[in-house]
């Protein structure tokens, strides 16, 4: 388990998933926020899940995010399209309703960066964000992100075009708050 100084980033368990479902993908407004695919119906237990984890797949990492303090399943977070070449990869991560509003975002990106950076070696991470996602913009420049444009009406967001912010970082600009 990566830790960080709130929560701690671990393998998905199958036990995780009845529960990211239910209160993270089970919500098409929720859904829709973050991928940016249309919502639609997938029946508990279905291998169709985006949060069921293929271990074989190389460019995608999915972690389960849990308190460090008592264990609780607090969200999901990833690092996905991996590109091995250029050392980039983009993050991104959902919290649980119940424990949004608590720093543990921050805490989040923080140990994905560690995992980007220093595990895996890459040289820039990338977020894509909502430009209304006042939490997640607040805790990448908390890690050192930096604006670097706005996709103007990108995403299409239950029924209507929003803009992304796009955010990078480069390892050699990152300030780890916890260390490896």
């Amino acid at each position: 388990m990566l830790k960080g100084k709130k929560v701690g980033l671990r393998a998905r368990h199958e036990d995780d998933i009845p529960i990211l479902q239910a209160e993270l993908y089970d919500d098409p407004v929720t859904h829709s926020r973050a991928q940016g695919r249309p919502w639609r119906p997938i029946t508990p237990g279905s291998q169709e899940s985006s949060l069921v984890v293929d271990d074989t797949e190389q460019g995608h990492v999915p972690f389960s995010v849990v308190e460090l303090d008592g264990g609780a399943l607090v969200g999901t977070a990833t690092l996905w399209g991996i590109d091995n070449h250029s050392r980039s990869a983009h993050i991104g991560l959902g919290l649980r309703p119940a424990f949004r509003g608590r720093g543990y975002s921050t805490d989040v990106v923080d140990v994905l960066c560690q995992y980007g950076f220093v595990v895996r070696g890459l040289h820039r991470l990338q977020i894509e964000t909502l430009a209304d996602n006042a939490a997640m913009l607040s805790s990448a420049e908390r890690n050192g992100f930096v604006r670097e444009g706005v996709l103007r009406s990108s995403a299409w967001v239950m029924g209507e075009f929003l803009d992304e912010v796009l955010l990078g970082l480069l390892v050699e600009d990152w300030k780890p708050a916890t260390k490896a």
